[in-house]
């Protein structure tokens, strides 16, 4: 038994074991005892075992909105946050929750830049049914993501944009914590996916962040409500340290875009940044740009931002600024104009419609999981993906089909799960009778506005 004085916040004094007892008996975390844990772990001085038990009594009995700022900003300090005071201008950025098809960041990141402000991205990779940013942009052969901080600045310097991975100097923090939460089943939880986001994010050194926050089937938050408070609770989050940020409740009931997989992806995204592309992406892109826009203190309002979003593209400046990019960190720029310089399928296989009708469901999950069952995505964090491998979507809800109309078609290299990915992905579909009733809007919400 401990004698003399006990001062609970003197971190000398604390114990990980008293913190995790804590936290089971649903207390509140001091921000030193939050600082304690996190620096503590950080340093290899606290065990995997002692950690995971933290986060599991975190994930039970949760975090109130102090304990997240708390848990925000430790892991934020664990490692080094940027500046680039050096570069004039606002630098804003955009962070996606995650979805099928979700390739926005490839499409608004040169819209910005080209309007006049620098977008520092520090994105991650796709685990499960959801892609990642890195991944696809990895399917452009030689563009590097593992930029050393120097050399991303140096990008941003010239170009006004950067799209890298996790650093080693950026919330080391939340990379171990990460890896510790995808194998002890804590990640959906509010208060943790919150300070994992905002952590990295704050610590690119940007002005504003705008969050694009996805609900339905293909969302890790299913529910409406979820995703409000995951998205409520991040722009406080941000605001806490002196930034500015908006969060946009979007639609994933759906895939967004005609396309999923990493070369499909970026070629969907040129096509956009051509002026074509589906409405639903263009729409979202040119609305998050937007937002990017006012935030950065570039227009005046949403309005006038997507105005100048939709010059960016209209003049080529957009697309030019990709291929800028894609030339300093590397990369093929030539794939801009000739996509067959992407990697490519060898096969293809269709899925059509057991019958003739409206399309009134599209499990969004169920089809991204597919993709990573045939080597488009990842299952395991060690999986490699085949950056060729697409799932291509000709309806949508609410589309009228015929009876044996094409569905889905699917660009793969192995047939080993061909059989069961085709059964998931016509699972994935209800065809009904009458179209539905109801059309849910991309943009539900907004907020922090």
């Amino acid at each position: 038994m401990w004698s003399g004085c006990y001062a609970p916040n003197a971190s000398t004094r604390m114990r990980a074991v008293d913190l995790i007892r804590k936290k089971r008996d649903s207390g509140e975390l001091s921000r030193e005892e939050i600082d304690f844990l996190v620096s503590g772990y950080t340093r290899g001085e606290i065990p995997d075992y002692q950690m995971a038990s933290w986060l599991m009594a975190a994930w039970i009995r949760g975090l109130n909105r102090a304990e997240i700022a708390a848990l925000t900003e430790a892991m934020l300090h664990s490692g080094e946050v940027l500046s680039h005071s050096e570069i004039p201008g606002k630098k804003v950025d955009k962070h996606s929750t995650g979805g099928v098809g979700d390739k926005t960041s490839l499409i608004l990141a040169p819209i910005v830049s080209a309007g006049g402000l620098t977008v520092p991205m520090i994105s991650g990779r796709g685990l499960g049914h959801t892609g990642g940013t890195l991944d696809k942009l990895e399917a452009i052969p030689g563009f590097n993501v593992n930029l050393s901080l120097a050399e991303f600045r140096r990008v941003l310097r010239e170009c006004g944009m950067g799209l890298i991975g996790q650093t080693a100097e950026i919330a080391p923090a939340d990379k171990k914590i990460y890896a510790l939460r995808d194998v002890t089943s804590t990640v959906e939880n509010v208060g943790l996916i919150c300070a994992s986001i905002m952590s990295k994010k704050l610590a690119e050194g940007i002005d504003a962040l705008v969050l694009d926050v996805k609900t339905g089937s293909g969302a890790f938050m299913k529910k409406e409500e979820d995703s409000v408070r995951l998205a409520e609770v991040m722009v406080e989050t941000g605001k806490r340290v002196g930034k500015k940020v908006v969060a946009l409740i979007t639609n994933m009931d759906q895939p967004l875009g005609r396309m999923a997989g990493h070369s499909n992806e970026v070629w969907e995204s040129i096509e956009v940044l051509k002026g074509q592309g589906p409405p639903d992406l263009r729409e979202l892109s040119l609305e998050l740009s937007a937002w990017m826009f006012f935030l950065g203190a570039r227009t005046p309002g949403v309005e006038e931002g997507r105005r100048l979003a939709e010059t960016m593209v209209a003049t080529g400046q957009a697309l030019e600024k990709f291929r800028q990019g894609i030339r300093l960190q590397g990369g093929d720029e030539r794939v801009v104009d000739e996509p067959g310089r992407l990697p490519q399928a060898r096969f293809h296989a269709q899925v059509v419609s057991p019958a003739a009708g409206f399309i009134d469901v599209a499990n969004c999950e169920q089809l991204g999981t597919a993709l990573a069952m045939l080597g488009g995505g990842r299952e395991k964090k060690e999986d490699k993906i085949d950056p060729a491998v697409g799932l291509e979507f000709h309806k949508r809800i609410g589309d009228r089909v015929g009876k044996n109309e094409k569905l889905v078609t699917i660009h793969y290299n192995s047939d080993a799960k061909l059989t069961e990915a085709k059964n998931l992905i016509g699972n994935s579909y209800v065809v009904s009778e009458r179209a539905p009733l109801e059309k849910r809007p991309l943009v539900r919400r907004i907020i922090g506005a």
